[in-house]
């Protein structure tokens, strides 16, 4: 790098053939690690960072000439994003009335109108940092969460650089505070809640600020050819294998996100290297740049053609030709959406406001109009979701740990019992069975729950997860204080096809721990888990054996714990007779349904089990 001088952006046409190169190989990822491999592959964060590089060169040039009219630059934002993302809002939304069942409703069309303001991103970090809303099954729309980021930047950037022209401040230094300070926020949030900081807009702008600092600096870079040559095929290969070797769904943003976004950002340096062996020469064929004009309406077609196989097939998993099917039906919508949408609108005369009020306010009243009337079947015992609360509950915050919730149910005068719920939701759905005993004993219940942390001495759920074996720790040391008449926790976890139960060491470890408090252990067998929603099963095809799974199949006829050389404080319950009959477990007893998405039995049906929970009870407890 020579010079000192890092405000010269690059010309635009010297590397828009490599970029679009790039969109495509970056789309391609996306798609095929979405369809094949269920798993992110970065490829979002290149996009981030290509828009940060082409946006901030592009406004450094116009306040340059004097022209930078924020007015035609978000208007020709508005006519490069709207068109295909409204086009594809609508089909998804008439498509998800007919195709989805009725419960479903609801959620599309709240991440409809969220993706249509481009909050999509602000809707699921919502969700995710509520537990309990992340068993709502996949969204047709959630991959708009990363264009409502991008729709943000659009917005805010041209007001950051005109604020810093006008005080006439070096935009590199802004830029570079602000590749700091988010980077550092997004590693922060990252170790403390990944779900929020993933779709958190503040953990993602770094991205941006990195290309924004990369269309400042690399004007000034000047490599020899070959060094450009293997900086390129360095930065395409690395950018290939990041979502293989990393952990990217659950890991990310943080500092992971500095693989893709470096790849990318040595692709740009290496730009034109004038060799037929670079990987320039590759991005910049015809193909490829094709690809990448298509790559935004491909990225918008993918995911909802994805579930929309998924719940026609009703499979959780997609093979070889079914994934080349679903590719290629979405590059065919991407190209006729391109060259019958994009491109079109594209041209058209047509405002800002005006092509708003066009495209959007006809989308948010069919949001109205497609509203679910009401729902069907065993869908009107439930709610959606049917999580169970103990209603009346004081909480207060563990001296211990602030992320530990401790919870108090009613109670007259002295309890004659106190009991400590403590664990997973699976633990918490057990409320609704206890809270009728409360009520008629006057036990106390106190519930310590945390969603995929059950208690244990480790992290059963995330191995390693720091957050749950601290929680888990607090918990324990809050049960010692508190000296209940005896603790409710699961006996078994990962109930599965394929005979997956255990009772992993770290249950026993926590059993031995308040063994030597002389403290009682009731443990419970959970209940079976599986791979789809059982209650959108039966909305589809009504209470068929095909909703449930044969009882072999995921119960053994003893349970792992009666193997195992447990503490004597520990007593056992099993209810798996009542959500299983002796062949079958079957989607819906009696008339109602057991489990209301893929794990958690509904609270309906637990409520329903209460006797049943209090017969059990006083046979292994002083009642």
């Amino acid at each position: 790098m020579s010079g000192s001088d890092h405000s010269s952006p690059p010309r635009e046409r010297t590397y828009r053939p490599e970029l679009q190169g790039l969109r495509a190989v970056a789309a391609l990822l996306v798609v095929v690690y979405h369809v094949w491999l269920g798993r992110v592959s970065g490829g979002v964060d290149v996009f981030f960072l290509i828009s940060g590089f082409l946006v901030t060169g592009q406004l450094v040039r116009a306040t340059r000439r004097g022209r930078l009219d924020l007015r035609v630059l978000w208007s020709r934002m508005a006519k490069r994003l709207l068109p295909a993302a409204v086009v594809v809002l609508g089909a998804t939304l008439v498509a998800g009335a007919v195709l989805l069942p009725e419960n479903r409703w609801p959620q599309t069309v709240r991440e409809v109108i969220a993706s249509a303001l481009f909050l999509e991103n602000w809707q699921l970090a919502s969700d995710s940092t509520d537990y309990y809303a992340q068993h709502e099954q996949a969204s047709v729309v959630q991959h708009f969460w990363s264009l409502s980021i991008q729709g943000q930047f659009y917005l805010v950037w041209p007001l950051l650089v005109l604020v810093v022209t006008l005080l006439r401040r070096s935009l590199f230094r802004v830029l570079s505070a602000v590749f700091v300070l988010s980077l550092g926020y997004s590693v922060w949030l990252t170790a403390v809640d990944q779900p929020l900081a993933y779709f958190h807009t503040a953990t993602r702008i770094w991205e941006f600020a990195f290309g924004g600092l990369l269309a400042l600096a690399v004007s000034r870079i000047d490599l020899v050819s070959p060094l450009r040559t293997v900086l390129g095929w360095a930065g395409l290969l690395g950018l290939v294998v990041c979502g293989i070797v990393l952990d990217v769904g659950a890991g990310f943003p943080g500092y992971l996100a500095l693989w893709p976004t470096t790849c990318a950002a040595a692709v740009i340096v290496a730009g034109a290297t004038g060799s037929r062996f670079g990987a320039d020469r590759l991005l910049a064929a015809e193909p490829l740049r094709y690809l990448g004009d298509l790559s935004y309406a491909l990225y918008l077609w993918h995911w909802p053609v994805l579930v929309g196989w998924l719940v026609l097939s009703g499979r959780t998993e997609v093979g070889v030709l079914d994934g080349v099917a679903i590719i290629g039906a979405s590059l065919v919508l991407a190209a006729v959406t391109h060259h019958l949408v994009e491109e079109p609108m594209r041209r058209s005369r047509f405002r800002a406001r005006t092509l708003t009020a066009l495209l959007l306010i006809p989308l948010l009243v069919a949001t109205t109009v497609l509203q679910p009337t009401g729902p069907r079947e065993v869908a009107a015992q439930i709610p959606a979701t049917d999580f169970a609360a103990l209603d009346g509950q004081h909480c207060a915050k563990s001296v211990h740990n602030q992320e530990l919730d401790i919870c108090y149910g009613p109670v007259e005068g002295t309890p004659a019992k106190r009991v400590v719920l403590v664990g997973d939701s699976h633990v918490q759905q057990y409320l609704a069975a206890f809270a009728p005993i409360a009520e008629r004993r006057n036990w106390q219940l106190i519930a310590m729950l945390k969603g995929a942390c059950p208690f244990s001495t480790r992290s059963e759920k995330v191995p390693g997860d720091q957050s749950c074996e601290r929680w888990n720790e607090s918990a324990a040391t809050e049960i010692i204080g508190l000296r209940p008449d005896f603790v409710f926790t699961l006996a078994t976890r990962n109930v599965q096809v394929g005979l997956t139960e255990q009772t992993p060491p770290g249950f026993v470890d926590r059993w031995r721990q308040l063994d030597a408090e002389q403290i009682p252990v009731v443990a419970v067998r959970d209940n079976p888990r599986y791979s789809f929603s059982v209650l959108d099963c039966v909305q589809v095809h009504g209470p068929a054996a095909r909703c449930g799974a044969p009882r072999a199949d995921l119960l053994a006829p003893v349970p792992p714990y009666a193997q195992l050389d447990v503490p004597a404080n520990v007593s056992f319950l099993d209810f798996s007779d009542h959500l299983c009959t002796e062949d079958q477990c079957p989607p819906v007893v009696g008339d109602l349904l057991v489990n209301f998405d893929d794990n958690h039995v509904s609270a309906t049906f637990m409520r329903s089990l209460s006797p049943v929970v209090e017969l059990a009870l006083d046979a292994v407890t002083e009642a």
